[in-house]
Order: C-alpha cells, then sequence, then structure tokens
C-alpha cells in the first residue's frame, strides 16, 4: 500500500474514516477523539447533542480571544451509506493510491474536518486577535438536521462571525451560493374496489399521476420563464419527483398512492409559491379532463427544508478567502446543499462561503477519494487564516 508523506491533517483523516458515522448512527466516537485533540492543546469544547440520543452530537469550539467576532469553520461528520456500492476497498479504512486517499467521507467532507481540527491546534499556540472556532454538526445529509441544535444554543450566545467557512468539497474553489430545497410527502387517497367496475371508483394512483404532470407543467415554466442564477450547472429552481408507491394489486383500484418529491430554488423564488402553483394547475387538470373529480385534494406534508445561500461576490469575506488562495481562484455557485444557508439564517451579516478540499463528482459513490494535493492546498489556505488572525508582528 502507497503512503504519502505524512501531515497533521493526512494522519487525522485516515483515522476520522475509520469511524462509520453514517447518518442517523452514532458520532460519538469521532466527536470523542476531537475533544481529546482539542483538549490536548487546551482547547475546551461544547457539545450540542440531539435531545433524544446523545449518541449523535455536534462540537462547538472556539480559540482566541472571547466576546469578539471571529471566523468560524464548518463542517459535518456524518457521512452517507456504503450498502450496497461496489467499493474496491474498505470503505471505512484509508486506502493511498496514486497520490489520493480512498474510504467514505475522505472528500465529504471529513478531509476539510481534519484540516480545521489541525488549523485549531495550530491557532491554539499563536496569538490571535480574533478568534478561531470550529462547528462540527451531524446528520447533515439527510437534510441538515443536526446543526439546528447547535445553532439554537450559539445564536444568542456568540458575536456573529466575522467570516463562516462551510468545507464541502469545491476543490478549493469559492462558492458563493447554493440553491435551497424543500422535501415534500404527499399522500393521495382513492377508494378501493374491483378493477371490473374500475370507473365507479377514485383511484389514486391517476391523482398521484395528475399530480406529477402538474409538477412537470411547473417545472417547464420554470425552465422557460422562472428566476434566473446564473453559476449554476441548472440556472433555474427545479422542481423533482423521487419516490411513488401505490397499490396493493392488479385487480384492485388503488386507494392510497405517496409520493416524494422536491423543490429546489434559486435565491429569487420561494419554495412555498411554486408549491401552490403546482396545486394550482393539479385543480385546473382535474377540472379540465373531468376525471377524479370526486378525490380529495391530495395531502402534502414538508418533510424538511433548508434556505438557499447567497452571498454578493464582493463581500469583504469574498476578498479575505481569495487572499488566502492562488491568484485568480474562482468564485461558483455549487450544485448541492449545504448547512450555509441555516449560518446565513442565523447571521444575516455574516458572509458564508463555501470551500474545502476535494470534488463533489465523487462524494456518495464507490471509491470515494480525496487528492492528498486537495488536503496540502486546504492546510495552506488555514494556515493562511491562521496568520491573518494573528497580530501583525506575528504574521
Amino acid at each position: 500500500m502507497e503512503k504519502p508523506q505524512s501531515s497533521s491533517s493526512i494522519a487525522l483523516l485516515e483515522t476520522l474514516v475509520s469511524f462509520p458515522s453514517v447518518s442517523l448512527k452514532p458520532n460519538i466516537g469521532l466527536i470523542e477523539k476531537v475533544e481529546e485533540i482539542l483538549a490536548q492543546a487546551g482547547i475546551e469544547s461544547m457539545r450540542a447533542p440531539d435531545p433524544q440520543d446523545p449518541t449523535r452530537t455536534n462540537l462547538f469550539a472556539t480559540v482566541g480571544p472571547q466576546g469578539i467576532p471571529g471566523v468560524l469553520l464548518s463542517g459535518h461528520t456524518d457521512v452517507v451509506p456504503v450498502e450496497g456500492q461496489p467499493w474496491t476497498s474498505p470503505p471505512f479504512e484509508a486506502t493511498h493510491k496514486n497520490g489520493r486517499l480512498y474510504g467514505r467521507g475522505t472528500a465529504d467532507m471529513k478531509g476539510f474536518v481534519a484540516c480545521a481540527v489541525t488549523a485549531m491546534v495550530e491557532a491554539a499556540s499563536r496569538p490571535l486577535t480574533r478568534p478561531l472556532q470550529l462547528a462540527l454538526s451531524f446528520d447533515e445529509e439527510i437534510g441538515c438536521v443536526g446543526v439546528r441544535h447547535l445553532l439554537r444554543r450559539l445564536e444568542n450566545n456568540l458575536p456573529a462571525p466575522y467570516l463562516c467557512i462551510i468545507g464541502e468539497p469545491t476543490l478549493m474553489r469559492i462558492g458563493t451560493g447554493h440553491k435551497g430545497k424543500a422535501a415534500y410527502r404527499a399522500i393521495c387517497c382513492g377508494e378501493a374496489g374491483h378493477s371490473g367496475l374500475a370507473p365507479r371508483f377514485v383511484n389514486a394512483i391517476h391523482m398521484a399521476s395528475d399530480l406529477v404532470a402538474s409538477l412537470r407543467d411547473v417545472q417547464r415554466e420554470l425552465s422557460e420563464s422562472g428566476p434566473r442564477e446564473e453559476g449554476y450547472g441548472v440556472p433555474y429552481s427545479t422542481v423533482h419527483v423521487g419516490t411513488i408507491h401505490g397499490g396493493k394489486a392488479l385487480n384492485i383500484v388503488p386507494s392510497e398512492c405517496e409520493l416524494g418529491f422536491e423543490i429546489r430554488n434559486v435565491s429569487q423564488d420561494q419554495p412555498e409559491l411554486i408549491l401552490a402553483r403546482i396545486l394550482e394547475r393539479l385543480a385546473e387538470r382535474v377540472k379540465r379532463e373531468a376525471m377524479n373529480a370526486d378525490a380529495p385534494t391530495p395531502d402534502i406534508q414538508l418533510v424538511n427544508s433548508y434556505p438557499s445561500l447567497d452571498t454578493p461576490s464582493d463581500s469583504p469575506g469574498v476578498g479575505l478567502l481569495a487572499s488566502l488562495l492562488p491568484p485568480g481562484t474562482p468564485c461558483t455557485k455549487v450544485d448541492y446543499g449545504s448547512e450555509g444557508g441555516l449560518f446565513q439564517q442565523s447571521w444575516t451579516q455574516t458572509p458564508v462561503l463555501v470551500c474545502g478540499p476535494g470534488s463533489i463528482e465523487v462524494a456518495h459513490k464507490a471509491d470515494e477519494y480525496v487528492e492528498l494535493s486537495q488536503i496540502e492546498a486546504c492546510d495552506r489556505m488555514l494556515q493562511g487564516l491562521v496568520d491573518f488572525l494573528c497580530d501583525k508582528k506575528d504574521g
């Protein structure tokens, strides 16, 4: 097995990968390891656990002067499952090959977590004039669930940060925005009956089909005339149906059908208004086709949501981060969600940016990896950040 030149961040990443901190499962072992490393450097930390399960917890730590705005480094500790994926190396064991480190979470996003913890330890020995802060969360991958417990603890007890960096994988480019997301469950109800008399009964799957058609109608409208924000792979809001379940047998008119769908909105759109348009199109379709006229309107429940992120490219925070990266590093929008929108919602005046090692293209797949050069680049950026937070005579 190939072994790279040693570095503190790479060594820590190897350790972090060994914790199978899949969403909805305990991450406490990983958190205890980080607490131990921080404590050895004299850094105190605070947990903000799930109220129902203390084995799944956030962690917050700060180093440097208190009571003034600092720079907050944010990362999630959970990873997506590996079951059913064709891994060629053990997913929860770091494997080095061809200048890469393979393992679940190497890119998304334990690579940044390792770099951030290493930077905190370095900062503890330096004369900081602003604090450096670390926020690690759980259950981000299922809708940015865990960090909300931490934000409730911090909002009234922490000065609004000077800058917040979300370390999702961007290949060390500067991410200034991402879309918001609202996930919904729709229950379509009908009447069970013999399929030989099908027209006498309300068919729940037919109603679900009408809803899907209405979703697609609105998606077409959004693509043709909705607000556009350049920088995204798809520069307008999107509507997507991900799951559908219904029916008991072919000869029974289905009495229930369930859909799972989502809206990913650019910052100029509001998901609740898009949903209202979908229901308007559904009502028009049912009336026009004179089918399912007696069926109740689908019961649509909001399952989870998080806000979009939109930080102006001329923000001082962008200038600071750009100064820590190679000249010409581009600003971009990222095509995935993050906890950044929630941080911006809590501290509206704080520039929130997404920047971290690795590529989202390999995340959530078998043989996920991060280039070791990306870890080194993140270390250099954070070293520059620590210098910025120090006295001029030291930095």
